[in-house]
């Protein structure tokens, strides 16, 4: 076994993804871990490997060759659909449906799993509250009544709705203002301690990502800093 697994929610051990007729690999032989209950940053230019890095995780994309393990199992050897029912995903602007109501939003993930109607409704409203939404007040809104700071908080809170033990966020906070976006980090950082989850949060916000558990930098798909 290798000697991350015993401490390691994600371990990265020598990843690469090479594309046909590219110039080099838009990720190099990566390699380095995220613990439960932490948040881990990946940061870079546009083009550094970030996204493709984190989308491999869930087998959006398959990596060329290396190995990234969760809870020590390899994910190539998971079906890709139940891998993806367990790891949360985070994209920017919360990615909501904008016909489905905020308390519908939040419990698809969960509904997808097969939740039975009473827990949905009960997990939507603990959920609402758990991100600064008080269920009362947001579960009949729509996305359009929502500001870009409360419909992040609504894709987080939908990214976790199933329980997940890993969530990926690719650029969570890209479109809001510097105070919006702090604030969803700090909410996102409380989750992340309190629940155990193993964060891995790929974003250009360099000030925000040094207060983070850790950082990990990226160019031309190589890891530069923080491995």
């Amino acid at each position: 076994m290798n000697s991350l697994d015993g401490v390691a929610k994600i371990a990265f051990r020598g990843v690469s993804k090479h594309y046909p007729q590219a110039p080099r690999p838009a990720v190099d032989a990566v390699s380095f871990h995220v613990r439960a209950g932490t948040i881990c940053m990946i940061v870079g230019t546009s083009g550094s490997g970030k996204t493709t890095l984190l989308r491999m995780v869930n087998r959006l994309i398959e990596p060329t060759s290396g190995t990234i393990a969760i809870d020590g199992r390899d994910v190539l050897d998971e079906d890709p659909i139940a891998l993806r029912r367990r790891i949360g995903y985070v994209i920017q602007q919360g990615g909501l449906f904008p016909h489905m109501t905020i308390a519908e939003n939040v419990r698809l993930t969960a509904e997808i799993a097969g939740w039975e109607r009473a827990r949905l409704a009960h997990r939507a409203d603990e959920l609402l509250s758990l991100v600064g939404l008080p269920p009362e007040e947001y579960r009949h809104r729509f996305p359009r009544q929502l500001s870009g700071g409360e419909q992040q908080r609504v894709g987080i809170a939908r990214a976790i709705a199933n329980a997940p033990r890993v969530l990926l966020a690719d650029e969570p906070t890209g479109n809001l203002d510097p105070p919006t976006a702090e604030r969803v980090f700090a909410m996102l950082g409380a989750i992340v301690r309190a629940t155990g989850l193993a964060a891995l949060v790929a974003t250009h916000n360099l000030e925000l990502a040094a207060r983070m558990d850790r950082r990990v930098t990226l160019h031309d798909g190589k890891v530069v800093a923080g491995e």
